[in-house]
């Protein structure tokens, strides 16, 4: 009789279980991804704010009123951000609406320079003034559709996540998400296949380390960075270094894009505001001591290397969650990814000690010895 493996029969209906619970997920993003904004936002809260309610139920307090405590607190936070920075943001907001003739002016003026330059070194005949004036018109055109998409963008975002349900339904949401969280975490574990469930349990609890820490240290160096670019911005004279700076650290959990992004903008506002070179290169330098602190200080101090997400693969994942299922999928693409993460380390150590990577020639893989340095061919 020939041998069988005695796992096989189980593996089937397990991986059967796993492509079905996929399949699903995806028609629930797919179908629901409209609605499920604030109920994923009150998931991650809940998620956030857990280890500080925990805390204060080990002092003593009720779940439910732990939970409704630190809701509560989020919420007189974010009350206070926007009545201490909504009116200066907004000022800011209206100073580049009504800087935008000026700029568009400007840019106009200089893309006719250029190209007067090209006339005089390229000769007439390659560059004309029919060429001149489109470019300098074109220049003016593209400023003001920057303009235009930024200004929608500020006066109907919030429509675009539905006021009333991220306001009102996320701290509903969280507060019960947040004071039922132990049973729910504890309703899956009971709900794990009794065979795996060590190795679920250990991947979970990997999983937990490494999206807390993340989510932690990413918290901090955005809170960090944003205060120091529009702090220090201001001080240098940028008129809108604050709406600049805190664009900046917010834009910052996108590896490389807040950073890029808010240099960009200040440089350009920079040469568009001062009118010598004394202004734009306190901006320059103002950004180079960000770049030094966020290299060598804020992200090796609150992300270090525990953390185990290479920051391609977060930006891949915020971007391919975005483009898949939206604001939905932007949320939960670092959890995704920290989990594909984990899986893939566990998977490539368990082939790394399987007989298919340790099977040797004489057990059916032909291993050819290295030439010796003699019979190596001669050029």
């Amino acid at each position: 009789m020939i041998g069988t493996d005695p796992d096989s029969g189980s593996r089937t209906p397990r991986l059967l279980l796993g492509l079905g619970l996929l399949v699903l997920l995806w028609l629930v993003l797919r179908l629901f991804g409209a609605v499920l904004a604030p109920f994923v936002a009150a998931g991650v809260i809940a998620y956030a704010l857990d280890p500080p309610a925990s805390a204060l139920v080990r002092l003593g307090l009720p779940r439910g009123l732990a939970a409704a405590a630190m809701v509560l607190a989020v919420i007189a936070g974010v009350l206070l951000f926007v009545l201490l920075l909504y009116p200066l943001i907004l000022s800011q907001v209206g100073l580049l609406l009504g800087r935008v003739p000026q700029y568009a002016q400007e840019l106009q003026s200089w893309a006719n320079h250029m190209v007067t330059e090209l006339q005089a070194r390229l000769g007439p005949e390659l560059v004309n003034r029919k060429l001149r004036d489109l470019v300098a018109s074109q220049a003016g055109n593209m400023l003001g559709f920057l303009a235009s998409t930024v200004a929608g963008l500020i006066t109907g975002g919030f429509a675009l996540f539905n006021v009333l349900t991220l306001i009102v339904v996320t701290p509903i949401a969280a507060f019960y998400l947040l004071r039922d969280w132990p049973r729910i975490v504890g309703m899956i574990d009971g709900w794990l296949p009794l065979r795996d469930r060590e190795t679920l349990r250990a991947q979970a609890r990997e999983v937990d380390r490494i999206l807390s820490a993340w989510v932690r240290g990413q918290a901090l160096c955005c809170a960090f960075l944003g205060l120091y670019y529009a702090a220090a911005l201001s001080l240098a004279g940028l008129e809108l270094g604050l709406i600049v700076g805190l664009s900046a650290g917010l834009l910052s959990f996108i590896p490389y894009v807040g950073s890029i992004t808010g240099g960009v903008a200040a440089i350009l506002l920079a040469l568009g505001q001062f009118h010598g070179w004394a202004g734009v290169l306190r901006i320059l330098a103002v950004l180079a001591v960000g770049q030094v602190l966020e290299n060598y200080l804020v992200y090796p101090r609150f992300l270090g290397d525990r953390v185990e997400l290479p920051a391609l693969w977060v930006m891949f994942a915020l971007l391919a969650g975005g483009a898949a299922f939206g604001f939905v999928g932007v949320m939960l693409a670092v959890p995704v990814a920290a989990t594909i993460g984990v899986l893939a380390r566990f998977w490539l150590r368990r082939y790394l000690a399987s007989k298919l990577y340790r099977d040797t020639a004489g057990e059916g893989i032909a291993t050819l010895p290295p030439h010796p340095p003699e019979d190596r061919p001669q050029l």
